[in-house]
């Protein structure tokens, strides 16, 4: 099984370079070349996610994605921010989402997880294991 990592500023340029390396792992993996299009959408949105969760909140902690080719192909992002913040507008109420008058980043973070889940089949949206953060888990199947 191979790993990839990357960690980047939580910069908007970066997240083209991390779309380009999800696709070219998956590529190797063995993803279906039909899925990888979904890879790159779906790498990008949780790596757009996560870099305006740092802005909004003003960190400069790197965003990092980890990328391996197992029995499946699983990619990792992770963010820092405060994980009720990691949930954004998806963690509240419609009445109270009616009422909201949403930054940017707040925008961004909502709407990236409704493309998540319609792009990934196994995705999984977690705190991290150890301090303060969020994980966006996706699974994709491999063709060996």
């Amino acid at each position: 099984m191979a790993t990839v990592r990357l960690s980047f500023s939580p910069a908007p340029v970066h997240v083209r370079t991390a779309r380009l390396v999800g696709v070219a792992v998956a590529r190797r993996a063995g993803v279906a070349e039909e899925l990888l299009d979904e890879v790159r959408l779906a790498i990008g949105e949780a790596c757009t996610r996560a870099v305006a969760l740092h802005r909004q909140y003003g960190l400069a902690n790197l965003v990092q994605v980890e990328m391996s080719d197992g029995g499946n192909y699983v990619v990792r992002v992770i963010d820092r921010a405060p994980i009720e913040a990691g949930l954004g507008i998806a963690a509240l109420p419609p009445e109270e989402l009616a009422k909201e008058s949403l930054t940017d980043e707040a925008l961004t973070v909502g709407v990236g997880f409704a493309l998540l889940a319609g792009l990934v089949e196994d995705l999984q949206v977690r705190p991290v294991d150890e301090g303060i953060g969020t994980e966006v888990r996706m699974v994709w199947p491999v063709a060996r």
